[in-house]
Order: C-alpha cells, then structure tokens, then sequence
C-alpha cells in the first residue's frame, strides 16, 4: 500500500499494507490462489493482523465487515470507519444506497423575476409552539417579483395531502405561476430523479416548473428569509395562546404587508400595488403528450413499472404518473416525465432504472430570489 494512503488515512503504513497487497493480487480469489494465500499468510504473521474477512466477503464489502471479530486480535489494525473510508475512496467498497448513474443534465441558472407570477417562493417557516403547547408549522408563499406575500397558513406538520389541499386553495384564487423554487427539503424535493417529489411532480403536471435551492445555500431564497425574519419578529415574540388565534395574527400582518407598508425594493410603495392575479388558470392536472413512436406506461403505487421482463423501480415522486420511454440506443430507452428527463433503462439491468443527474454547472454569484 502505497504511503501517501497511509498518511491521507491518518494511519500507520504497516497497519494497512497487508490487506493492500491482498486487494491488488485479487481479493475475490484469495482461498484459490496459491501466491495470494502465501502473502497473506506472511504479512498476517508479521503485523499480528489476520484481514481475512474482507476478501472473503467481497468487494462491496464495509469496512464492519472487514474488521469482523477475527481480525481484532491485534492493537495494529485499523477500526472499521478507518477501513471502510479507505475502501470506498479506492472504489473497493460502496454505498449499500449506491445506483448505476444516468446521463447528467445541468440546471437551468437561477433567474430574477421580471412580472408578477413569474416565480413564486415557498417555504416552511420554522416550527414553534403556541401558548397552549401546540405546535405551528406555517407554510409561507410569496410572489418573487412584487414581494406580494400570497400564504401564510398554520399547519401541523408537512404531509402531501394538507400542503397539496393548501396549494389547491392558492391555485384557484390566484392562478398558476410560471414556476415555483424552493429548498431542497421535504416536501418540495425528493431524493428521487431530478430531485424530484410527489408535490413536485404535481406541479410539473400542471405546468409549472419547479426550481431548487442548492443544498445548504438558504442564501439562493434570500428575500424569502428575510421575509421570514419579519414574519418571527413581528408575530412569535411571543407567540399567541391558540394555533387558531396565531392564525388571524398572521392575516392581520400579512393584510398590513400587502396593502400598507411600504416596500424599498419597489420604490416604497406596497406590494399590493404592483402585484396582479395570474393569467394562467388552475384546472388539474394536464395529460402528457409523448411523441408518436414512445411506449407509455403508468406508474404503479409501489413506483415500478413493468418493462421489459422484469420489474423496474422509478420512484415514489411518479406513483400514478404515466411516463415516456423513447427507444434511445441498442437496449436502451430514455425516460421522460412530461418534458423532464428522469433517467435510462438499460437491458442488462436487473433493477432499477438509472436515474438522471442534475447540477449546477456554474453556481449563481448573488441569490436569483433577491
């Protein structure tokens, strides 16, 4: 094992050439191999460590299993996160969350708003709890562009159906904006392909295009925090005795915000003022049309599909969607959800399908929210 490895590991060099050698020399076949096992043997006696377990179990084996209970004997070797970080840095080991990679999409850049109902931004505000012990999750919605802010709504907790339920009401009462950036957290974003989430999906099938923070960058939603900021120090210090009760505090505030208080981002005139509804309609969610020559399927509640032979996983963010696969290259088909593409199915798959990539090729500079 070379010694830059040892150094980078923070470990002794003699700690970790024995079951170097044995990787380099064919790990899998250690038992069956005379010179493997001969090495094996040598550096096992003169270490005082026996790193039998790991090529036994195989490549993808961790660093748990490396270090199994006869391999301990000697104060020589290194612990198991030791062990299994050097595994997975030189590709020997991986994650048990590990999948094959789809092909790799860039993100649109992030975007000022140029009119109302361009963008809107979401988002939870911190949860606390009222006088009487109960806890307040309130979802926040505001226009990008006029700073009209469109929802305050006190929720208990984040499940679908209720912030789903919510958007319906925001909807219809102030149409459909162009899209809708959010963090990466739930239930805007998902693990799943293009980050995508039930909620998020949903949105998609009503034409509006869902746009993501990057991870732990609040600062891609700023004047949303900061709005949050606002919101805290004018109606949670203190909170008020009933959710019920926090909830008309809220809309006296936000009533106030709107049509009231001047805003220097606007040229201190109230949101209101600029701020207009929506031209675009709520009506459900719209069908998607692949072009001639693609196979559809729908979804199942397990987020699988059946194709071809076999059971293939897509996630739980398309449960019920109907998908497109557009035959690509021998054995291959490319997966769309409406226009986004989610990822590959290659034949000699046994699982799932291998889901797209996206990232930022060029972080923005300033927050696009601002």
């Amino acid at each position: 094992m070379p010694r830059p490895v040892a150094r980078s590991a923070s470990v002794v060099r003699p700690a970790i050439s024995g079951w170097g050698v044995i990787a380099k020399s064919g790990c899998l076949g250690w038992r069956s191999n005379p010179a493997v096992r001969t090495i094996h043997r040598t550096r096992r006696r003169r270490f005082g460590w026996s790193g039998c377990a790991w090529p036994a179990a195989g490549v993808n084996a961790g660093g748990r299993k490396s270090c199994a209970p006869g391999c301990k004997a000697s104060t020589r070797a290194p612990s198991a996160s030791t062990l299994g970080r050097l595994l997975r840095q030189h590709g020997w080991s991986r994650s048990p969350l590990w999948r094959r990679r789809g092909p790799d999409r860039a993100w649109p850049a992030l975007r000022r708003a140029r009119r109302p109902n361009e963008v809107w931004t979401v988002d939870f505000k911190g949860c606390f709890h009222t006088a009487d012990g109960r806890r307040c999750d309130p979802l926040t919605v505001r226009d990008a562009y006029s700073r009209y802010g469109l929802c305050i709504r006190v929720l208990h907790g984040h499940k679908l159906a209720t912030v789903q339920r919510e958007f319906v009401r925001l909807f219809r009462r102030f149409g459909l904006p162009r899209r809708i950036h959010a963090d990466q957290g739930r239930p805007w974003a998902g693990p799943g392909p293009a980050w995508l989430s039930q909620l998020s999906a949903w949105w998609v099938s009503l034409g509006i295009r869902p746009t993501f923070s990057r991870r732990a960058r609040p600062g891609d939603n700023a004047s949303h925090e900061q709005w949050h900021r606002e919101l805290k120090a004018d109606n949670t210090r203190p909170p008020s005795a009933t959710p019920q009760a926090q909830q008309r505090r809220f809309q006296n505030w936000l009533q106030d915000y709107n049509e009231e208080r001047p805003h220097e981002a606007l040229g201190l005139i109230p949101p209101a003022q600029v701020y207009y509804r929506s031209r675009r309609r709520y009506r459900g969610a719209r069908p998607p049309r692949y072009p001639r020559g693609w196979t559809v399927r729908q979804v199942r509640p397990n987020g699988e599909i059946y194709w071809p032979g076999r059971s293939r996983f897509f996630g739980e963010a398309f449960v019920r969607q109907p998908v497109g696969l557009q035959p690509w290259r021998q054995d291959r088909w490319r997966v769309y959800f409406y226009d986004w593409l989610i990822g590959e199915i290659h034949t000699p798959d046994l699982g799932a399908m291998r889901p797209a990539i996206y990232h930022r090729r060029h972080p923005p500079k300033v927050s696009a929210m601002s």
